[in-house]
């Protein structure tokens, strides 16, 4: 009887990782442990596997993304009231969003157990930017370009990256030299080991027969190879005069 309820969740395992430390940036690894707990009734786990999982505005909605997905172990047993644990770190992807506006990140992990309710555990991260991405925000305020809001929004088309999703920020011109020259400026990140590219629109001041033609909008992009922020604002700057 115990077996049957463990099957459809009463009294089965449980699954509870620990982060040491919540905050962290793309490109890092966050150290983990992954307790698991037994229940009432011996049960055979699969494997363990953590997700780093996001969301992102679709057509009809938010829909959840796997950023990464990691393996922990394969099949064990474990007996009622056994406390195993198990240490690992997380490579938190390059390609994870970072947690501004309304955009979430957190790690799922999934105890998958046959023939039932697999138990999981949720536990947020909160995502800053790379210095290289601190460089162009740094550069951005110092031309007088506020920032406004943060979205991860579906890239079916693949404009930007194989992904299927981008995070895009939007910066509206506050004071400065784009006062008056430009409507908003939105910038999407493609962060390497390697450097950082960035994706640049900007959408100019025009008539409405321009706005309803899509006239106003250009768009194209760099590459930041260093956190140098003489270079972030440059090429930010040049990148925005060549458009407007």
């Amino acid at each position: 009887m115990k077996k049957i309820l463990a099957s459809v969740g009463i009294g089965n395992a449980t699954v509870d990782t620990v982060l040491h430390d919540q905050t962290v940036r793309p490109g890092e690894s966050v150290d983990a442990v992954v307790q698991v707990e037994g229940g009432d009734a011996e049960q055979t786990v699969d494997r363990i596997e953590l997700d780093v999982e996001t969301r992102y505005r679709g057509e009809e909605g938010y829909e959840e993304a796997t950023v990464d997905r990691f393996h922990l172990t394969d099949g064990f047993t474990v007996e009622p009231g056994e406390s195993t644990s198990y240490e690992t770190a997380l490579s938190i992807p390059y390609a994870t969003p970072l947690t501004m506006g309304d955009a979430s990140v957190w790690v799922d992990t999934d105890l998958e157990v046959s023939m039932a309710v697999d138990p999981e555990d949720k536990d947020r991260l909160e995502v800053r930017p790379t210095e290289r991405m601190q460089t162009v925000f740094d550069a951005a305020e110092d031309l007088g370009l506020s920032f406004r809001t943060a979205d991860c929004e579906a890239d079916p088309y693949g404009r930007y990256t194989d992904r299927r999703f981008v995070q895009e920020f939007e910066f509206r011109p506050s004071e400065g030299p784009f006062r008056g020259e430009l409507d908003e400026l939105e910038l999407v990140f493609d962060p390497s080991p390697e450097a950082l590219t960035v994706y640049a629109e900007v959408d100019r001041r025009g008539g409405l027969l321009s706005e309803l033609a899509d006239a106003d909008e250009r768009k194209t992009s760099f590459a930041l190879p260093e956190a140098d922020p003489d270079a972030a604002r440059s090429q930010l700057e040049g990148t925005i005069d060549r458009l407007v």
